[in-house]
C-alpha cells in the first residue's frame, strides 16, 4: 500500500477548507483516509495552517510521500521541517547511487576479458529466385437484371 499525505477538501461551495490526511493513493480525493494530520483554511488571514509535525515525520519515516501542495504549505510554515526532509531524501539518493556504482564496478571488474577470435569467412549462399506471384483475373461486373 502506497501512502500519501495530501489535502482533503471540506467546507461548502466557495468556502473551501482542507484537512491534511494520510491516505492510500488509490482512494479518491475526498474518500477514506487513515489519519488526520492537520488543517488548512485559505480564507483566514492568519493562523490558517495547523499541522502535527510529529505524526507527519512518523509517517514519512514509514515511507509515506508528500503531495506537491502539502510540500509547498509545509515549506511556507515549517521550513526547518522541509529542510530536514529534503536532506534525508538526498542522503537516500546518494546511498542508492553509491550502491549501484559499487555493484557495477564489481560486475565489470570480476568478469574475465574474453578473447575475440577471428572467424573464418562464411561461404556465400545463393538464394534461389522465388516464383513471381500469380496475377488475378479481373472481376466481372454484375449486369443489372432489370
Amino acid at each position: 500500500m502506497v501512502l500519501k499525505i495530501r489535502m482533503r477538501q471540506t467546507g461548502r461551495k466557495n468556502r473551501q477548507s482542507f484537512r491534511l490526511v494520510l491516505t492510500d493513493i488509490r482512494k479518491p480525493r475526498d474518500g477514506k483516509y487513515l489519519e488526520t494530520l492537520g488543517s488548512y483554511n485559505p480564507l483566514q488571514a492568519e493562523n490558517n495552517f495547523t499541522v502535527n509535525t510529529d505524526r507527519v515525520q512518523f509517517w514519512l519515516d514509514k515511507g509515506a510521500q508528500l503531495s506537491d501542495n502539502v510540500r509547498a504549505l509545509l515549506a511556507k510554515t515549517a521550513p526547518a521541517f522541509i529542510k530536514t526532509y529534503q536532506a534525508k531524501l538526498e542522503a537516500a539518493k546518494v546511498k542508492k547511487t553509491a550502491k549501484r556504482r559499487a555493484l557495477k564496478k564489481a560486475k565489470t571488474g570480476a568478469a574475465p576479458v574474453k578473447k575475440v577470435a577471428k572467424a573464418a569467412p562464411k561461404a556465400e549462399v545463393k538464394a534461389e529466385a522465388a516464383p513471381a506471384p500469380k496475377k488475378r483475373a479481373p472481376r466481372k461486373k454484375k449486369e443489372d437484371a432489370s
